[in-house]
């Protein structure tokens, strides 16, 4: 040793030898009680980005499915005639509760409509001349007059189509349809010939284009042209 000892150099060489055997053991470099334990039943790390986008991949299908629930049981908007319909009938029946007395709809009859069509002419919008009026018969007359304004004819008809299908609609039976009298028909039809005079516009009737039946052309067959002899 003391011969070693008077040799740093063999000292420095001695000491390198040891380190690096020292370094090829088995000994960790880290101590094991600074190593975290992980066992295999422990559940899998999840990362906070991940549970954000989980979330808000959650809270979208929820989102998705609630709209889709309220689109199913939202009902499917009205046509223009079946919202023009539910207002007409509407209007009858509070007419009929207006009256004195008041009228169910099991007691209106055709007499009950009539009156209302009447009733409905204050609020028209139609000129329609009478007979003094020098304007009379005239499609456009040059200046205003005093003659009443009226429901047009075709308005009326209309009214009575839709008030019709809503009485039977709300359970009223057709045999017994105070719309669809004759005497409603009837007065319609003055009410139409009565404006066509006084305005001098005509209502032509629609002709209705019959099925024109086409016979099928007889083919003769051809005959043999005789050869002559």
């Amino acid at each position: 040793m003391t011969c070693l000892l008077n040799r740093p150099r063999d000292v420095i060489v001695i000491f390198l030898h040891c380190t690096i055997s020292y370094s090829f053991t088995s000994v960790p470099l880290f101590p094991c009680h600074f190593l975290p334990k992980i066992h295999n039943n422990s559940p899998p790390i999840i990362m906070s980005s991940d549970r954000r986008k989980d979330s808000a991949e959650g809270s979208s299908r929820s989102t998705g499915a609630g709209n889709h629930q309220q689109q199913q049981q939202q009902p499917a908007p009205l046509s223009r005639y079946e919202s023009q319909k539910r207002r007409d009938w509407n209007t009858f029946g509070q007419y009929l509760k207006n009256q004195a007395p008041p009228v169910s709809l099991s007691q209106c009859n055709c007499n009950h409509v009539l009156d209302f069509l009447r009733y409905l002419d204050q609020f028209g919008k139609t000129k329609v001349h009478l007979h003094g009026c020098v304007f009379f018969g005239q499609p456009d007359p040059p200046a205003p007059c005093t003659c009443p304004l009226r429901q047009a004819w075709g308005s009326l008809d209309a009214l009575i189509g839709r008030l019709r299908a809503a009485y039977e609609e709300h359970g009223g039976s057709p045999d017994t349809n105070p719309f669809g009298n004759g005497s409603i028909r009837v007065y319609l039809r003055e009410i139409k010939e009565c404006q066509a005079k006084a305005r001098g516009i005509p209502y032509k009737k629609k002709k209705k284009k019959r099925n024109q039946i086409i016979k099928p052309i007889a083919i003769d067959e051809a005959k043999p042209s005789k050869q002559a002899a």
